[in-house]
């Protein structure tokens, strides 16, 4: 049978419908709360360590999101914490509620087709995720301004927003899973189980598993540069089988202009320094240059968003719908 009129008819209407729910509801409200002053409370620890560098760091402004405090991480740390939590929280009840309060028969029995109805109920989660990433940024910004007395400049905010729509990816891929596990298990708690444990398999398991996993993909004996730098690829591609783990590197990157290849935090950390034919150590990269060296895991995470998006598309799809 031949659909009539368009697929996403009624998309704006379930949309702002979502929006709405997510905004005025308590669960929604609570984890807005938790996450700004969770954030707000790291940033303003790192103004005080910030305030004993010298004026004269030319992206000063770009510490407020990287310098942790004492005994607290960065304010890009909670996010790589704490947005898969508000994704997971918003998603994973977005179908399979439908389902058991038996009101989804109902809903498509209006003019309103499943496309409409799933993309409305992914955009309208993603937004409200948005709105709260936007508000978040405008308040360290405001706040770096306020205690440090010194306004950004356009490379450092051009740098700031690049790292907020990469945040808004990341929270796209974690929403889309939860998304999926909501479309998968008809009962919203044993969604919410499954994604958080897969959360707490990627973020806790997974960067300590991931280098007996590349054990038998790397050379026990380094005997060249290149063999070193061979072994930390492949230790690298196992590690960003997490999300979390290709987070970091691209907001490593981006708030750090004198990062040149996402191979360099690791030979630091060995107490190395990756010196690359004709560079200046030291030398900040424009933000196109630096774009150019965490493209790749860019393009990554928004395949990986798609992906799991249209994986629940085409299931919810083939799904049965009874009264």
């Amino acid at each position: 049978m031949r659909r009539e009129g368009s697929a996403f008819a009624g998309l704006g209407v379930v949309t702002l419908k979502e929006l709405s729910d997510h905004m005025t509801g308590m669960r929604m409200i609570v984890m807005e709360w938790l996450v700004v002053l969770l954030a707000l409370g790291v940033v303003y620890t790192g103004i005080q360590q910030i305030r004993q560098v010298s004026a004269e760091d030319p992206f000063l402004f770009l510490r407020l999101f990287t310098r942790a405090g004492e005994g607290l991480p960065s304010f890009v740390s909670v996010l790589s914490f704490l947005v898969p939590l508000v994704a997971i929280g918003i998603g994973f009840d977005l179908v399979s509620s439908e389902r058991s309060q038996r009101t989804l028969s109902r809903i498509l029995s209006q003019p309103i087709y499943r496309d409409a109805l799933l993309f409305g109920k992914y955009l309208g989660g993603l937004i409200t995720i948005i709105i709260m990433l936007v508000a978040l940024w405008l308040l360290v910004i405001g706040l770096g301004i306020l205690t440090l007395g010194l306004p950004p400049g356009p490379e450092e905010v051009a740098r700031a927003l690049a790292m907020l729509v990469v945040t808004i990816v990341y929270a796209g891929v974690w929403l889309g899973l939860a998304l999926l596990f909501s479309i998968v298990f008809r009962s919203p708690a044993t969604a919410a189980f499954v994604a958080l444990g897969l959360w707490l398999f990627f973020t806790v398991l997974w960067p300590l598993l991931a280098p007996y996993a590349a054990a038998p993909f790397v050379s026990e004996t380094v005997q060249t540069p290149g063999d070193l730098l061979t072994q930390i690829s492949v230790l690298q591609a196992f590690a960003r089988v997490s999300p979390g783990s290709l987070f970091g590197e691209i907001v490593g990157v981006l708030l750090d202009p004198t990062v040149r290849s996402t191979q360099q935090p690791l030979l630091a950390s060995l107490g190395l320094v990756l010196l690359q034919p004709g560079s200046i150590p030291g030398a900040p990269l424009p933000l196109v240059q630096s774009l150019l060296v965490v493209w790749p895991q860019i393009v990554a995470m928004i395949a990986g968003a798609i992906l799991l998006f249209v994986i629940g598309y085409v299931t919810f799809q083939r799904q049965e719908v009874r009264a």
